[in-house]
């Protein structure tokens, strides 16, 4: 079935949508299908994401984000199916590594989205718990006939001290993202909107501040602009410590859902060299002897 043929069959069942008579437009989409349809946004599931996306959960996250004005409006969302529609955003742009660094501006929104999101009071169903994903895709990997980067299992070893760092002095887990990629936030240029909840949970509110700056490659301005909007005044050494952190373990988490996407065929990247970077660059960060730095912040509280 093609493209036509399933955006017809998915909207059928869509109130909301009866008579829709614009064309779709695609938007992208990195493992799912993304469609303009006039006022309105489709999202068809991507092959295998039934596998590690809980998509009851998204669809509480969605609504939520809306409710408290983060997210654009939930339409539809069909837990079954992984059929999701949200209004479209007029005046938008999609964002990417580029136009974080052209957009003036743009690193204070996404913080200032993020405190939004994060002091809403919302509650998202899933914990998302770092180890423990890191634990459920290596056994999803264990079922498909494609290698880890040589030295992972290394490297997770040594991100005990990470665990036992955080550990020491917990956050309160807060209403979060979880996926903060580029594509994933839209800019009207006075307000930053978030899109696609496949990730979401409570967690660690430092983690969204530090997986952002690593998809947009934040340099060390754009990253205290980011951080002086969220908390409206400079980060704490253990604040800024733990966004650090996470840098390095969004990478070590990612390798393998990148894994995840070559096993699955994905078609969208080249998922090894994905995969390979993002590891490349964990354990690059967490051999920085800053990073002994940070961890001694974050112990301390």
């Amino acid at each position: 079935m093609g493209d036509r043929e399933e955006i017809q069959a998915a909207i059928a069942g869509i109130p909301q949508l009866a008579g829709l008579t614009e064309s779709a437009e695609r938007l992208g989409g990195l493992t799912n299908r993304v469609f303009r349809l006039g006022g309105y946004c489709l999202r068809l599931p991507g092959h295998g994401t039934e596998e590690y996306i809980d998509r009851a959960n998204e669809a509480v996250a969605a609504a939520e984000a809306a409710r408290v004005g983060v997210s654009p409006e939930l339409v539809h969302a069909d837990a079954a199916s992984g059929v999701m529609v949200t209004t479209f955003i007029d005046g938008a742009v999609t964002m990417t590594p580029d136009a974080f660094r052209s957009r003036k501006g743009s690193p204070a929104r996404a913080g200032t989205a993020f405190a939004l999101l994060h002091g809403s009071g919302a509650h998202f169903p899933f914990r998302f718990e770092m180890f423990a994903m890191i634990d459920d895709y290596l056994d999803i990997m264990s079922g498909k006939s494609v290698s880890l980067p040589e030295g992972y299992h290394d490297v997770v070893a040594e991100a005990e001290s990470v665990r036992k760092a955080l550990a020491a002095h917990p956050l309160p887990l807060v209403p979060s993202h979880c996926d903060p990629l580029c594509e994933n936030f839209l800019d009207t240029g006075s307000r930053m909107w978030i899109v696609d909840w496949e990730y979401s949970g409570m967690n660690d509110p430092m983690w969204d501040l530090g997986d952002l700056s690593v998809e947009a490659g934040f340099n060390a301005d754009q990253e205290a602009e980011m951080l002086h909007a969220y908390f409206g005044a400079s980060p704490s050494p253990a604040d800024h410590g733990r966004m650090v952190i996470y840098k390095a373990m969004c990478d070590l988490l990612w390798t393998l859902w990148g894994l995840i996407q070559l096993a699955n065929d994905n078609p969208a990247d080249d998922f090894r060299a994905y995969a390979d970077t993002r590891f490349a660059r964990c354990r690059a960060l967490m051999a920085d002897p800053a990073f002994a730095g940070h961890l001694d912040a974050v112990r301390s509280g």
